[in-house]
């Protein structure tokens, strides 16, 4: 409990302090995040404001996980792998980011390059984890048998690389209100810190003559979410509305591959979708937006995603965040619950 606590403690306020150095930096260097031509046009107003503030998530995590695995504990395989992970995703996200700022309009990556990025992460990751780790192969929900359908090393892998691209992707959508996409991911790693540190303290329990969990380095899987719930602590205090920074890219991307490394290694994936539940509606929306244009000629949403069709409603910005931040707060309590109640029979 203390390693997590140092790991939450440490990244927050590394990420407080680093932000802070990120603003002063990019305004006295006049590195501005360009604004979506066709957004609302409240957006306007924030042309300019700086943006790659995902650095400091990213940088407060990494120093958070190593500081706290200093006290009384180890580096494992699995929680490095992790954090390579994130660090990867934030690193596609930053060259994206750069390529903005410099070209001072809202297109970075073209769309093949990001995803050639995000899969050369997601297939390092994969393989990594398949061959250092004693990762469990099979689709799981809450653990690792129970769906019972066993992928293998190579479909594992593939399996890895649509969960990253989907989540990394997934957050990135919701990144468009300040403080939407860090707030609803400090609720994801609160859960993800929760399911780690249960999966550790259960770690004797045995059902079938099989342990029920069978995670091997699940306490430092809760220091690395732990770690990502800090750094995005400290980040929004300066991107709550109205926003000093933007995380862009850089945050969005490492988030969303953070969230589906720490889905993949404790063996919940697809419980990840609920836990993530905000970031699918924001890509659904998207999906379905699409879908009906290229159909009918015709909008599903005012505009997508959604967190947009209800401010051209009329709705002011923070109410969209807040009541967002709620939606999805019950989301993960549902998912948390779902995780419970698997438990109960057994360690009971």
């Amino acid at each position: 409990m203390i390693r997590l606590l140092i790991a939450a403690a440490t990244a927050t306020i590394m990420s407080l302090v680093g932000t802070k150095f990120v603003i002063e930096f990019l305004v006295r260097n006049r590195i501005g995040q360009p604004i979506r031509d066709d957004g609302p046009e409240g957006h306007a107003t924030k042309a300019g404001t700086p943006t790659m503030g995902g650095v400091a998530i990213v940088g407060g995590a990494v120093f958070g996980y190593m500081v706290s695995d200093l006290y009384n504990g180890i580096y494992t395989r699995t929680g490095i792998f992790v954090m390579l992970a994130i660090i990867g995703g934030g690193a596609v996200g930053l060259m994206d980011d750069w390529i903005k700022v410099v070209r001072e309009r809202n297109l970075g990556l073209s769309s093949r390059a990001k995803m050639l990025g995000l899969l050369v992460v997601a297939v390092g990751f994969g393989v990594l984890m398949v061959q250092f780790t004693n990762v469990h192969t099979e689709i799981s929900f809450t653990r690792w048998d129970s769906i019972g359908l066993d992928l293998g090393k190579i479909l594992w892998v593939v399996w890895a690389v649509a969960l990253i691209a989907g989540s990394s992707n997934a957050v990135n959508l919701t990144d468009g209100l300040d403080g939407l996409a860090a707030g609803s991911a400090i609720i994801s790693f609160a859960a993800f810190v929760l399911i780690g540190f249960w999966k550790f303290s259960n770690a004797d329990l045995v059902d079938g003559g099989e342990q029920f969990y069978d995670v091997t380095h699940a306490l430092d899987l809760a220091v690395v979410a732990a770690a990502m719930l800090g750094g995005c602590i400290g980040f929004l205090y300066w991107n709550a509305a109205p926003a000093q920074i933007f995380m862009g890219d850089t945050g969005s991307l490492a988030i969303g591959t953070g969230l589906a490394a720490l889905a993949l290694a404790t063996n919940t994936h697809l419980l990840l979708p609920i836990i993530g539940g905000l970031f699918v509606i924001e890509t659904v929306s998207v999906i379905l937006q699409v879908g009906r244009f290229q159909l009918t000629g015709k909008r599903f949403f005012r505009m997508a995603p959604i967190h947009h069709h209800f401010e051209l409603g009329g709705w002011h910005e923070t109410w969209v965040i807040i009541r967002f931040w709620m939606f999805h707060a019950l989301c993960v309590a549902f998912g948390l619950g779902l995780f419970y109640a698997d438990w109960i029979p057994v360690g009971s």
